[in-house]
């Protein structure tokens, strides 16, 4: 990000907010149009999906033509090639399974990503009217919107690790085994089912402290949570503790911790 300077990062974040918003309005025109195709990877795709993927490349491409943009159903089509230091991820539509059933845990990931390291997010959820937003190094916020209009931001940060019960946010659609028996290692762990990458935007907000998945998932689902939580004072880390690192042939996370406290992080994790 050495090119980016406080203005460029400022101005390049509410270019992401806008194609997140015009993303969520291409969602709610979708919905329950056409029919749902599996992908090779067995996940579910829908024309939502793609016309938010429409929208924010469209967006992008107008208002931000130099970075390089990997998203999520375009990388089904087109095997994507990283090139550069720099570039964008986008995960149009997180939660597809979510919005299938009727849920409003979907949401659209958009993240900055610079030397393996998320730097900007954007996390935008249509059927709540919000977005959360984090710039690494200028902190973390939540706005309300409808339509394309949006409230005053307001600023949003972690919370200490309490002395009680660990609110921990666990994915509804893909809880796998080795993330079961971590949790069953943690003292007093109260669960709450949550799908796609809201559940990162919980811990940001101080509503939550607690979040594993030691599951291969892919950079995109990840990114934009990660920039948006550490931009509120938390950390996202591999299980060892090491920095996860994105933007790899594979763009693949193969596990990871989400904590609000960091400090907290050491005695938990349980090696």
């Amino acid at each position: 990000m050495s090119a980016f300077d406080s203005a460029a990062r400022a101005e390049l974040i509410e270019t992401m907010t806008v194609a997140s918003l015009a993303a969520a309005e291409a969602i709610e025109r979708a919905h329950g149009r056409g029919s749902v195709r599996i992908k090779a990877d067995g996940s579910p795709v829908t024309a939502a999906d793609d016309a938010a993927e429409a929208a924010i490349r469209a967006g992008l491409a107008q208002r931000a033509p130099a970075l390089p943009v990997i998203s999520e159903e375009e990388a089904e089509r087109v095997p994507p090639a990283v090139s550069g230091a720099t570039f964008i991820l986008v995960d149009p539509l997180d939660g597809t399974r979510e919005y299938i059933a009727g849920r409003v845990e979907y949401a659209v990931n958009i993240a900055l990503v610079s030397d393996g390291a998320p730097v900007l997010g954007v996390i935008a959820a249509p059927a709540l009217g919000l977005i959360w937003r984090g710039v690494a190094g200028r902190g973390a916020e939540r706005l309300k919107f409808s339509s394309r209009n949006t409230s005053p931001p307001q600023a949003i940060h972690t919370r200490p690790r309490p002395e009680g019960d660990l609110l921990v946010m666990v994915s509804r659609s893909h809880l796998d085994a080795r993330t079961e028996t971590y949790l069953a290692r943690l003292p007093r762990a109260q669960r709450i089912p949550c799908g796609s990458a809201l559940k990162f935007c919980r811990l940001a907000e101080g509503t939550a402290d607690l979040y594993p998945r030691l599951a291969p998932t892919r950079d995109w689902d990840v990114a934009a949570g990660h920039a948006i939580l550490a931009a509120a004072g938390g950390n996202v880390v591999a299980p060892d503790g090491t920095a996860l690192i994105y933007g790899t042939p594979s763009l693949r996370i193969p596990a990871f911790v989400a904590w609000a406290d960091p400090a907290a992080a050491g005695p938990a994790m349980g090696g």
